[in-house]
């Protein structure tokens, strides 16, 4: 469970309330509740409520939640919820006979409040039943269902809402007093009781005289109920902007769904006392019924988890669960290893102990057989992930694929004998055979004891920020503007946007300048309200629960809206202590790419060779350790970030072990490590281990502590600690609580002492564990990614077509990476084909060396069709004509909207006729098919034929001229993502070579330049305005103009437009400024190309070019850069430390000359280098300069 706040108390000799909330809603009734749990309790716990309700509409996704810190703060948790009650049969769509305004309804509310575990139970099970078969707009139950579940549950009638108050408001009589018995009845005369509620509302004014005297009529008790929304009155605007969120209204809408006032809140007994003063026993009934209430959800601790595993049903020849797996490990290690040594034995046996002791043999089991199953039908499972890896038997069951003596593994990162905890295999499957793996393991133990996980989105600081916004309508731009303001970290608040940067958070309070800004008041009151309100349901991205029955028994489960899919309806951080063990299938899209690349590789094979297998490929391969060491990964697994492939090329690994380290560096932390990790390489005289006698554990990384499992041997050599108290050590290390930290400090010296080292030198080994201790990264999870890594490199490196095809393939339907991945494709020296019927396959394949074009990837062309052209193809032959093909495929599955964009495409274009023709004749001819094809039918073809003439004369076309080049590769651009048969721009690549200085790949970090210039010119003393203005460098970039758009400003009424400047790769935004679109509006169009002189804006989310002035392509041809500026680091205090720069510069030959940026004392210096330092002015080579040590900026004129 997570950590429990515990409130304070309320004032001393504060009375305890005599009154109990019993009808309240947190955020969990999503969008429509607007106060978080804890808030609620501590509201409860501050009026010195005894008791306190959870009643959210349709689901219980709050109630473990609720009913933990209630017990925490010492308050009688009242579980319950408001559910809806269905007409008749819940899986019926019957209409309520009471509706107002012409407007239907399908269901009632009804208050149900769980007393004990009995209740708890049957409310899981009403609440299942509700989502799984009862949905229709809401979640339903029916009559039948509550006569079935209605032990251990306190009803009530609900809101005005409920069937009772709606019957006495049409005036039903009867049927009110009929529903009255009826329940009265079924729960007895002191588990249902008549709900009163005054709001202030009409209808609740008018129907509670009838509610009150219906009770007494009834002998049925009463209770008074706040329907409460939110927490204090004060909060009523922040939850009204809450339901326009949801809705999509505006506050200023007077139509908008609204509440009716603002006493929807948590109000004090006296408050609800004086709403019904004629009757008082509504008050007092409360306090009765939270009495009647004692539920503690069962917590089930690690030793209890192990009994509520679904049973894995073992072959009736061995004894137990044990005894098969020790026989699976045995078997196992003779297939895993030619000789078993002692030592293979000795580990075996121990983890084997360790295993068993636990009792988690079962789950091994569960693991092992839906991994089995997968691998037995063909299915990719990944070599391993997270600290599983680590263990020797998972290896000999083939749960992982990663040999842990060879990557020096532990077993105890994985299941620590001293610290008793379920393990955690995580499990990476091809994600495009995820579902049927799960399907499977639903087959196999039962589709009601298996689901998925829910998870929660949030109203995060930036998301909040964008909604509030919207509802007050802000204006976009505006709004965009603030939210930019909001650090980029998951955990920003904003809080850290509006105070002073911390550690934490480095670009924190950039909010500050806008605190006491009037236009956005409004706008950051009710978002800090509303930040971190519940905003919608999701499921969890693997895990996965499979219980011992079916899961209502163990937690409610709900139904994604958008899949289907059933969940349980408590988050994975809280399920497993209801007896519900998590088992994570997580799809890996490299995994299907590896498969992708097999099935081409196979595919195209000569007879007699082998079946190729990615799995099998050598780890010792100098192609693939030359291509990492190029840095040339591009869409290789792990590898392929612009600084990774920095520090490859200076790391240049020469092992898979190399490639481990790397993984594990590269991330905040230990990343200022790298440099030393490269040093201790290339010169290993510089390695200092913190003692000699730790050189064996951290020889393999050059003297750095890269892995946590390096701070548990650390702990062992030096302090005697076992493997198992060393994992605790790095466990306390990692959380930096000072006390915990503290006692383990005094043990590790005591042991260290024992061990014969000194008390000061333990100290200073100490302290070099603790950072290392927090980012060192899991050894086990980097070993077996930089497995996958290795194969994708080894694909790139030796099968570049294959793979590059597979890369397309896997990214079949995102339009953003298959342009990505074609220009890498044709960087290599890979020809890329349009789609052609006689050619292409469904998926993307190679032919001849060169990739063809899938046409799945065609927008609009659906995988039936795709794989029906092919199908006919490979059956009957390549297709001769159009006419032919029409004549062939059937028009069912292969319609006339796949037609055109195949035709579009170039799909016919090695036959009859050009695109322009076959789109202006395409629905001619298939009239003409159609008309053929029928005539066939019934014979008249035939007889014809027989008489020697043809009934059907051959199909004419009306010969159209063909479509321009741009016009065609604009038609390519918008069906497939990318140009393919040509570029627009392909005769202009000299000119964008030599003078583009900002494109797609470089404007953010242009655009951090011009910030970080702005914010200097406003410390200056320069406004906000004139600083955007004048801050950041001119740049020249080049490419298709694309949506432009023109608009008149609201402060000149001048005209200004936006546009879109595409390139080889993307596209950046264009600005044109009123003065600057009236010098050049006549001579811009769309889809024309153009070169511009501007500067970059970085102060909105997304960057803007702001054009200058219009340059013409044609002369750029003429020029190229010629000078290189590097502005350098300031504070270097000698030569030496900007000698690896030199020597950097040294190593690069070109014809541009270099210029030296340099501030000292504040005052900067331009220094130009002596022409033996020319370099060139690659991308590739201005990249790498960037990055070298002491250069703060690089750009180019």
């Amino acid at each position: 469970m997570a950590d429990i706040h515990i409130f304070p108390d309320a004032p001393e000799g504060t009375p305890e309330s005599k009154f109990v909330h019993l009808h309240v809603h947190s955020d969990y009734s999503l969008l429509d509740g607007a106060s978080k749990i804890d808030t609620l309790i501590a509201r409860a716990k501050e009026l010195r409520m005894p008791a306190l309700a959870l009643t959210d509409h349709g689901n219980m996704y709050g109630v473990l939640n609720f009913e933990h810190i209630c017990h925490a703060n010492g308050i009688n948790p009242l579980c319950g919820e408001e559910f809806y009650v269905a007409e008749g049969d819940h899986t019926e769509h019957e209409e309520i006979p009471y509706s107002k305004n012409g407007k239907k309804s399908y269901y009632y509310h009804l208050i149900l409040i769980a007393q004990n575990d009995t209740g708890y139970k049957n409310l899981s099970w009403l609440s299942s039943i509700a989502f799984t078969e009862g949905m229709y707009y809401k979640p339903r139950i029916d009559f039948k269902l509550l006569e079935k579940y209605h032990e251990g549950l306190i009803c009530l009638s609900a809101c005005i809402q409920g069937e009772i108050p709606k019957a006495l408001l049409f005036n039903d009589f009867k049927r009110a007093e009929e529903t009255a018995l009826k329940y009265k009845n079924l729960f007895g005369p002191d588990r249902f009781y008549i709900e009163l509620q005054d709001h202030g509302i009409a209808e609740q004014k008018e129907v509670a005289p009838k509610l009150i005297e219906l009770a007494h009529k009834l002998n049925i008790p009463l209770v008074v109920t706040n329907d409460i929304h939110y927490c204090r009155r004060e909060d009523a605007e922040a939850q009204d902007a809450l339901i326009c969120i949801g809705t999509k209204k505006s506050l200023k809408d007077p139509n908008r769904m609204r509440f009716q006032g603002d006493n929807w809140y948590m109000k004090t007994e006296q408050e609800m006392a004086s709403l019904f003063p004629e009757c008082p026993e509504a008050v007092s009934n409360t306090l009765k019924i939270a009495s009647m209430c004692n539920l503690t959800i069962h917590q089930y601790k690690t030793q209890e988890l192990k009994n509520c595993l679904p049973v894995y049903k073992i072959p009736k020849e061995f004894v137990s669960q044990d005894a098969f797996v020790l026989h699976l490990v045995q078997k196992g290690l003779r297939n895993r290893y030619e000789k078993i040594t002692p030592e293979i034995v000795e580990r075996a046996m121990y983890e084997l102990g360790i295993i068993f002791k636990m009792g988690f043999s079962g789950y091994f089991l569960i693991v092992w057989e839906f991994i089995n199953w997968s691998k037995n039908n063909g299915i990719p499972i990944g070599p391993g992930r997270g600290s599983g890896a680590g263990s020797l038997v998972a290896y000999a069951m083939t749960i992982t694929d990663i040999d842990p003596f060879r990557y020096k593994l532990i077993f105890e990162r994985f299941l620590n004998p001293e610290r008793i905890s379920m393990p955690d295999f995580d499990v990476d499957m091809d994600f495009e055979f995820r579902q049927r793996i799960i399907e499977h393991t639903k087959e196999w133990y039962g589709e009601p004891q298996v689901g998925h996980i829910v998870t929660f989105g949030t109203l995060k600081a930036k998301q909040v920020i964008a909604d509030v916004g919207r509802v007050l309508d802000i204006p976009l731009s505006e709004v965009n503007m603030l939210k930019k303001c909001i650090p980029d970290n998951p955990k920003a608040t904003l809080k850290s946007a509006f105070s002073e940067p911390t550690e934490k958070f480095p670009d924190g309070g950039q909010l500050i300048p806008y605190k006491d800004d009037p236009r956005y008041k409004e706008l950051f009151r009710l978002a800090f309200k509303l930040e971190n309100v519940n905003r919608n349901t999701g499921l969890h991205a693997s895990g996965m629960v499979i219980g011992l029955t079916e899961l209502p028994n163990w937690a409610p489960v709900f139904k994604d809206a958008k899949t289907g899919k059933k969940a349980v309806q408590y988050t994975m951080d809280i399920i497993e202590p209801c007896g519900l063990v998590k088992f994570d299938y997580l799809g890996l899209k490299t995994l299907s790419l590896i498969r992708y690349a097999e099935n081409i590789i196979n595919k195209h094979k000569k007879s007699g060779e082998p079946v190729f297998s990615a799995e099998k490929v050598s780890d010792t391969d100098q192609k693939t350790f030359d291509l990492f060491s190029r840095g040339d990964t591009v869409a290789v697994f792990q590898f392929e970030s612009p600084g990774m492939q920095k520090i490859l090329r200076q790391a240049k690994p020469q092992c898979i072990e190399e490639l481990v380290a790397l993984n594990a560096l590269y991330r905040p932390g230990p990343l200022d490590y790298i440099p030393q990790y490269i040093e201790g390489k290339w010169h290993p005289e510089t390695i200092h281990y913190p003692d000699p006698c730790l050189e064996d554990i951290l020889k393999e990384t050059y003297g750095v502590m890269v892995y946590q499992e390096q701070v548990m041997q650390v702990a062992q050599k030096i302090a005697g600690f076992s493997l198992g108290g060393a994992d605790m050590l790095r466990r306390a290390m990692g959380k930096k609580k000072p006390e915990v930290l503290m006692g383990k400090k005094v043990e590790f010296e005591e042991g260290a002492i024992k061990q014969g080292f000194t008390k000061e030198h333990a100290d200073e080994i100490f302290d070099i564990m603790v950072p290392f201790a927090g980012y060192g990264f899991n050894k086990s999870h980097a070993a077996a990614y930089s497995v996958v890594a290795y194969r994708t490199g080894w694909l790139k490196a030796n099968k570049p077509a294959e793979f590059m095809a597979a890369n397309l393939t896997n990214e079949i339907t995102s339009t953003d990476k298959i342009p990505v991945y074609i220009e890498e494709a044709r960087k290599m020296g890979i020809a890329v084909d349009p789609p052609d019927v006689n050619r292409s396959d469904s998926i993307f394949d190679v032919v001849d060396g060169r990739i063809v074009f899938g046409l799945m990837g065609i927008k609009g062309m659906g995988q039936n069709a795709a794989e029906a052209i092919v199908k006919e193809r490979e059956t009957n032959g390549p297709y001769k004509t159009f006419i032919d093909f029409l004549d062939r495929i059937d028009l069912k599955d292969v319609n006339k909207k796949a037609i055109e964009v195949l035709i579009k495409t170039g799909g016919f274009d090695h036959l009859d006729k050009n695109r322009a023709t076959l789109v202006a004749n395409f629905e001619q001819a298939i009239a003409y098919i159609e008309k053929k094809q029928e005539s066939t039918a019934y014979g008249q073809g035939s007889l014809f034929e027989a008489a020697g003439e043809k009934e059907f004369a051959d199909f004419v076309y009306q010969d159209v001229e063909e479509y321009p080049k741009m016009e065609l590769l604009n038609i390519e651009k918008d069906l497939i993502g990318c140009f393919v048969s040509g570029h627009p721009l392909d005769d202009w690549k000299d000119a964008i070579e030599k003078c583009v200085t900002c494109n797609s790949d470089n404007i953010d970090r242009c655009a951090k330049i011009a910030e970080s210039e702005k914010q200097a010119l406003e410390a200056s003393g320069k406004n906000q305005w004139q600083a955007r203005k004048n801050a950041g460098r001119s740049y020249i970039a080049m490419g298709i103009i694309q949506d432009l758009r023109i608009i008149t400003t609201k402060k000149s009424g001048k005209l200004m437009a936006f546009a879109k400047l595409s390139d080889f790769k993307n596209s950046i935004d264009l600005t044109f400024f009123p003065q600057t679109w009236e010098a050049m509006k006549d001579k811009i169009v769309n889809e024309g190309i153009y070169a511009f002189k501007g500067k970059v804006d970085g102060s909105r989310e997304t960057p803007s070019f702001l054009v200058d002035s219009i340059e013409d392509p044609a002369q750029l041809q003429q020029k190229s850069i010629t000078n290189v500026h590097i502005q350098v680091e300031s504070g270097f205090k000698s030569v030496k430390e900007i000698a690896p720069l030199r020597d950097f510069l040294f190593g690069g030959q070109g014809n541009c000359y270099v210029y030296f940026h340099i501030d000292i004392g504040g005052k900067m210096y331009i220094i130009k280098a002596n022409t033996q330092m020319n370099v060139p002015c690659t991308p590739e080579f201005l990249n790498d300069l960037r990055e070298t040590k002491c250069v703060k900026d690089v750009w180019v004129d």
